[in-house]
């Protein structure tokens, strides 16, 4: 089904709406919040107030990329389970993703310059990503933003694990020499 359509079941408060979602978006939304949390059972309990959140804002809100919008959504709840549940603190953060990794391309965020420095950040990541290829912008959004592993991203692209994880220090290197380029503290 259609977006569009299944936007209208919400509009129209149609329990379908949640089924379709969850026929066309279920698996991959599933698998985002598995990547995140790395256990099922808090995977479906996200994915389930991902669904109950949809419902809560559609209507009257009508999302222009229903996907990235679902999708953002779930992420968020996952990554607000986490912090929730103070897993950082006992050893057992995101499984897939060593913060540190990323972390020194990124600004500071305990600075006043970077409060005010925010929607220069996110221009200057988006315009990053679109001087991307398309495989290398997969790969870094799978890796960043998805929460998939390494040897995920080799197996779905069918490519070496190895070639992954240059492409990521390489585009992590990039995107730090644009942020400074732009002037945002990192």
């Amino acid at each position: 089904m259609e977006d569009e359509k299944i936007i209208g079941l919400f509009f129209d408060r149609s329990e379908s709406a949640i089924s379709e979602t969850d026929k066309k978006y279920g698996k991959p939304c599933r698998r985002l919040t598995y990547n995140v949390t790395g256990n099922y059972e808090d995977s479906e309990e996200c994915v389930n107030d991902t669904y109950m959140r949809l419902w809560n804002v559609i209507p009257p809100k009508r999302p222009p990329d229903f996907a990235a919008y679902l999708f953002r959504i779930a992420r968020n709840i996952a990554l607000n389970l986490i912090r929730g549940r103070g897993a950082g603190k006992r050893g057992g953060a995101m499984r897939s993703v060593d913060y540190d990794e990323i972390a020194e391309c990124l600004p500071d965020k305990n600075t006043v310059e970077r409060q005010t420095d925010d929607d220069t950040a996110i221009k200057a990541i988006e315009k990053f990503l679109a001087s991307l290829p398309r495989e290398k912008q997969i790969i870094f959004l799978k890796r960043y933003w998805y929460f998939s592993t390494v040897s995920d991203i080799a197996t779905e692209l069918n490519i070496s694990e190895s070639k992954v994880k240059m492409t990521l220090m390489r585009a992590r290197e990039k995107l730090r020499a644009e942020l400074e380029k732009e002037g945002i503290e990192i």
